[in-house]
């Protein structure tokens, strides 16, 4: 598929040069500017490659900048390393990345088996630059000030060892893939109005700049490559990509050269394998789909298979959330579980079905969240993690007719579970600083998940799924905050929801209510609820007759200023006075006695992350 140009003009135009008061810096956004020109050789025998890259670099910034970094990734896979440190002395280290009995798999590297990506030369428009090697990041020392609004063009050659497969990236990883090829280039940090990003890799998220791919990819002919990007030479390649039906014109020598064109992106993967199958899906409105994965008889049945399920939530994501904006997606066996890039994910496995299709899932929806509105999943992972989740969780209970009443609840118990085990930190925390593992991973998956199912409880269903496509197209290829999922959502519902991000994302205050009381009195019945918890909450009551008919009660958190819609409109509803949160205590009355109440029940929905359920329902005896 040829590079989409007018794609390029109209994201350019929107990304680099739109000035908007929804950001979170409340000025005009900017942000930088890369476009990488790439050519690689890889030797599939040594699994070492050469590359040169001239990158073009716009300083979009009101700040002269004195100095760039670039991350260096696979220099983490080195004995000794931080990632090697960081395995070696967290009390949950990852189980992919450690041996049997625990230890660190990067310790044990040989020399041809670590990773590693050193920089050879480098210059600034023709003129050598100072630069230094801290591990997995470079630091260089400009020859020349880059200005506000100017250009400047690196001109770089650089070696590079595919390190055994430990995490993401890797060669011959346990499904047998040959090279699966994430964090492989040396890529330019991002720099924004908060500074630089430069943070060193220790196997958590990523961050990146905006920008424009071109990309030479020479190795051995008889492997196929699949991954970001549109290939610019299909009938000179084959192996799928031609026109079908056509000819493919025959190369000489032992290699090819494939060129793919990527516009607009913030990273650039490929994988590769003599193996490979690779099937094409053409969605009727939408991008042509890739799937490639091992010619193995164990693998074939699933990933026929989860090619229908990827058209099914291509069209639920384009849907409940925005288009899809480019013109491809693959689907790839590699890596080392699943993992996000630029249209494309890498997947292992084909023997166990459930766990592919969920994957792929999940991954796909990473598309939006971070590849196409891409917080900084260091500072805000909740906010890619969680997002994706639950969008996902949706997504997998109707394409593959899961039928759960709550397609969140496994994100609810493993919340539940984090608070029960006295060691969750506030999702500010960066995502390589959580204390361990678990309390990362339930914070940036289950508790981000329920940021968003329980805004629907605050704000109504209607509401929130509104906020979501309102918050993507104002967001999308803008690096959004916080602080702006938080305005989307306000501008949509009207309702005020600053206490709302401040308690669940910057503290750990929990949710939890309770019925203290129920007294009779007279014709009428007196209700007292209690709020145990820090957090403060609008509060749905359902009260159910012993005559089996059912009534809700709703108190609105006074500074929401505003109420949600009746998310019962099969039942009367009767809207109580708001509830200020610095009372503890909160009554009032049920126009029947007591003798005629069944159950009293907080939050029939049980979108609310209250810690005890016990206390949220009062039966009469």
């Amino acid at each position: 598929m040829q590079y989409n140009k007018l794609l390029l003009t109209v994201l350019t135009t929107v990304t680099f040069s739109f000035c908007i008061s929804l950001n979170a810096q409340n000025t005009c956004y900017w942000q930088q500017e890369v476009d990488y020109t790439m050519d690689i050789n890889v030797d599939v025998k040594n699994y070492q490659y050469t590359g040169s890259q001239k990158l073009v670099y716009t300083n979009n910034s009101n700040d002269e900048l004195t100095r760039v970094y670039y991350h260096l990734f696979f220099n983490a896979f080195q004995p000794g390393s931080e990632m090697d440190m960081r395995l070696q002395n967290i009390a949950d280290p990852d189980g992919r990345m450690v041996t049997e009995d625990k230890k660190s798999r990067i310790a044990t590297l040989t020399e041809s088996e670590i990773g590693y990506l050193h920089v050879q030369t480098l210059t600034q428009d023709g003129i050598k630059v100072s630069f230094n090697e801290e591990e997995t990041i470079l630091v260089v020392d400009l020859s020349n000030p880059i200005p506000p609004g100017g250009k400047t063009t690196f001109d770089m050659t650089f070696k590079g060892q595919i390190p055994v497969q430990i995490r993401r990236a890797g060669r011959n990883n346990k499904d047998g893939v040959a090279l699966s090829m994430s964090q492989w280039y040396p890529k330019l940090a991002e720099y924004d109005f908060e500074g630089w990003h430069a943070d060193p890799y220790i196997a958590r998220e990523f961050h990146g700049v905006w920008g424009n791919f071109d990309v030479k990819l020479t190795l051995d002919k008889t492997y196929t490559v699949g991954g970001t990007g549109y290939l610019q030479n299909p009938q000179e390649i084959g192996h799928g990509y031609e026109t079908p039906g056509s000819k493919v014109k025959k190369q000489r020598g032992k290699t090819l050269t494939w060129h793919f064109k990527a516009p607009m992106v913030h990273d650039f993967m490929w994988a590769a394998d003599p193996e490979y199958v690779h099937d094409t899906v053409q969605m009727t409105d939408g991008p042509t789909l890739h799937f490639l994965y091992k010619n193995d008889e164990k693998f074939q049945k699933t990933w026929k298979e989860v090619q229908p399920l990827t058209e099914k939530a291509m069209n639920f994501f384009s849907k409940n959330i925005g288009k899809y904006p480019y013109n491809q997606y693959s689907v790839i066996q590699g890596g080392d579980g699943g993992m996000e890039y630029a249209m494309a994910t890498l997947i292992t496995g084909g023997d166990k079905p459930g766990s592919v299709f969920g994957t792929m899932i999940h991954e796909l929806a990473h598309s939006w969240f971070q590849h196409i509105l891409a917080t900084n999943e260091s500072k805000h992972e909740w906010m890619d993690e969680g997002f994706t989740t639950f969008i996902s969780s949706l997504c997998s209970n109707e394409i593959r007719e899961q039928n759960k009443e709550n397609p969140f609840e496994s994100s609810y118990k493993g919340y539940y579970y984090l608070i029960k085990s006295g060691k969750e930190q506030p999702q500010t925390t960066h995502s390589d600083r959580y204390n361990e593992n678990m309390p990362y991973s339930i914070a940036a998956y289950s508790k981000g998940a329920i940021f968003l199912s329980q805004l629907g409880y605050v704000i109504g269903q209607d509401k929130l799924m509104k906020s979501i496509q309102k918050y993507y197209e104002d967001f999308k290829f803008k690096h959004p905050t916080p602080n702006d999922i938080k305005r989307s959502a306000e501008k949509i519902s009207g309702i005020e929801l600053d206490w709302y991000l401040t308690d669940w994302t910057q503290t750990t205050n929990t949710i939890d209510y309770g019925i203290s009381t129920v007294l009779n009195e007279g014709s009428k019945t007196k209700v007292t609820m209690s709020r145990i918890g820090q957090m403060p909450m609008p509060i749905d009551v359902l009260v159910v007759y012993k005559d089996g008919t059912q009534e809700t009660f709703y108190a609105p958190l006074r500074m929401m200023r505003g109420e949600k819609t009746n998310p019962y409109s099969h039942l009367k509803r009767t809207v109580l006075a708001d509830w200020p949160w610095a009372n503890p205590t909160y009554s009032f009355e049920i126009n029947k006695p007591q003798t005629d109440i069944k159950a009293i029940v907080i939050d029939p929905s049980q979108l609310m992350a209250d810690i005890n359920a016990e206390n949220n329902v009062w039966q009469s005896e």
